[in-house]
């Protein structure tokens, strides 16, 4: 992969857009962008003075749209916007989350039709490459005229307001740039709103959630795997034949990973020839179940990577003579997948307590709670019930904030998406996931211990040994929270899953996935 990416002429995916805000790639302004950019900002010069009105080009914003504003004052008119819409509220957003925000603003904005000087966006750039990062609230957008308050927080740096976060402290951002030998900049007219009128908070979260969820879809294949192994599940629910007859692409793919990840497993072929007809629902239908989560992952993986190539802002600058004021800064295309693909996250969490359940009841030559000495031990019978309440609040999270709206604007602005809400509580879902999943890793590792001397596939193995480095088997009640933090910490960290692909390599089985799954 090239290095280096051309904001406004490259094509930007997920994976890029991770890698320039991790600093593994630069991103940089090319001579076809550059001329692009300098184009459309001649051409709002031009509108600003033929007076042609132009909305919030010479006009006020919002219910002033008719307002007139004076040649004069079309500079004051952006700085005064910047000040005026940040009104966020709550805590900061991870910094990350806005880093991301400012990549995917300067790619929208490079495309030429903003009306963005090119010394504001080499001044963006230089923030991120700085990691000079603003604080952002992380409440206060409705998600359409894009997310004005979060956007104008974003950039009251760089007219010297508001505060960074920069070498691991908050600092006010007029200190940086002084440290730093910058004066803030004077923006153009439009400048102000074409800064703040977009979906970069929405997709921002979009695109780390694509990520995260990703990764839990991998983990919810591997423990489940394991599981199945310490209930002595049966691998043959993921024949290939099955699936053909219902060729989901995501039902499809779970069923060809659990098949590699069983393969070869002695505590499969240990009971063949057992008498139990058929698994539960929550071992035997996890390509189904699995599978949907990931449809859906797709379909949000799909318009995410649209939208970090879209514009949209508002006005739209053809030229002089030809602009639109249109609707491409309203969130419910994104809204809506984010709502979807929160159920899809919240059901992973809901089949691993189910599973997790399962292995507590005593069934299938286990013992109760999953501990020899129940009765005098509790063993694992409390960590369910935080599975259960987890699985509870996720539920309650996937009410979709997209299906509501309140007017605003005096009514000018009279449906919004909310997606802002929509992209946050889909991070929710996926924070209490990875934590059902540590609790699913702690039980099916301990189930597993009941299955010896007999030894599962290799990559279970690996990722069991794994397991016991950091938790040993249960003999006797203890303060399991810290058992699952150690498991939470492997699976977040990406060590279960590095793991998992690097024996697999090793071993020669295939857990690849298609292109169409790559975030790249």
């Amino acid at each position: 992969m090239n290095n280096t990416f051309l904001y406004g002429t490259d094509h930007l995916t997920i994976g890029i857009c991770l890698d320039i805000a991790s600093g593994k790639t630069q991103g940089i302004i090319g001579p076809e962008a550059a001329e692009a950019i300098r184009t459309s900002k001649e051409e709002v010069t031009k509108i600003v003075h033929s007076q042609q009105p132009v909305y919030g080009v010479n006009t006020g914003f919002g219910p002033m749209c008719d307002t007139h504003i004076s040649e004069k004052d079309t500079s004051q008119l952006q700085i005064n916007i910047l000040k005026s819409h940040s009104v966020g509220v709550g805590k900061p957003i991870p910094a990350e989350i806005a880093k991301i925000m400012m990549i995917t603003k300067v790619h929208a904005l490079a495309q030429g039709y903003s009306g963005i000087s090119p010394q504001t966006l080499e001044r963006i750039i230089w923030f991120i490459d700085h990691d000079v990062i603003p604080l952002v609230p992380e409440k206060g957008s409705v998600g359409a005229s894009g997310d004005l308050a979060p956007l104008s927080h974003l950039f009251l740096p760089l007219i010297g307001l508001g505060q960074v976060f920069h070498k691991g402290a908050q600092l006010s951002s007029a200190h940086v740039l002084e440290e730093y030998g910058l004066v803030p900049l004077a923006l153009g007219p439009k400048e102000g709103l074409a800064l703040i009128n977009g979906t970069q908070f929405i997709l921002a979260f979009a695109v780390k959630a694509v990520q995260r969820l990703g990764n839990s879809l991998d983990i919810a294949d591997l423990i489940g795997a394991m599981s199945l192994e310490g209930l002595t599940g049966s691998k043959r629910p993921f024949d290939k034949r099955l699936h053909q007859l219902r060729p989901y692409k995501g039902t499809k793919l779970v069923a060809q990973r659990l098949s590699a990840l069983l393969e070869g497993s002695e505590i499969g072929t240990s009971h063949i020839n057992c008498s139990r007809v058929q698994d539960p629902y929550s071992i035997r239908c996890m390509p189904q179940v699995h599978g949907a989560s990931r449809n859906a992952w797709l379909h949000l993986k799909e318009l995410t990577e649209i939208e970090l190539n879209s514009v949209t802002d508002n006005p739209i600058i053809f030229s002089a003579e030809d602009t639109i004021s249109g609707g491409n800064f309203h969130g419910q295309p994104l809204a809506m997948a984010l709502d979807y693909v929160t159920v899809a996250a919240a059901e992973l969490g809901n089949i691993a307590d189910r599973r997790c359940y399962l292995m507590n009841e005593g069934r299938y030559d286990l013992p109760k709670l999953l501990i020899a000495d129940a009765g005098l031990n509790s063993g694992l019978m409390i960590p369910q019930y935080t599975t259960a309440a987890l699985v509870t609040e996720n539920k309650t999270l996937c009410f979709p904030a997209s299906a509501d709206s309140v007017p605003t604007s005096l009514g000018q602005e009279d449906h919004v998406s909310m997606g802002s809400i929509s992209g946050r509580k889909l991070h929710q879902v996926i924070d209490n996931l990875e934590y059902i999943q540590a609790i699913e890793l702690l039980y099916a590792s301990q189930a597993i211990e009941f299955r010896r001397p007999l030894q599962s596939a290799p990559v279970i193995e690996a990722c069991h040994q794994l397991v016991r480095q950091h938790v040993p088997p249960i003999t006797e009640d203890r303060i399991f929270s810290d058992d699952i933090n150690q498991l939470h910490q492997l699976i977040c960290d990406g060590t279960l899953l590095a793991l998992a692909e690097e024996t697999a390599i090793l071993n020669h089985i295939n857990l690849t996935k298609d292109e169409e799954f790559s975030i790249y």
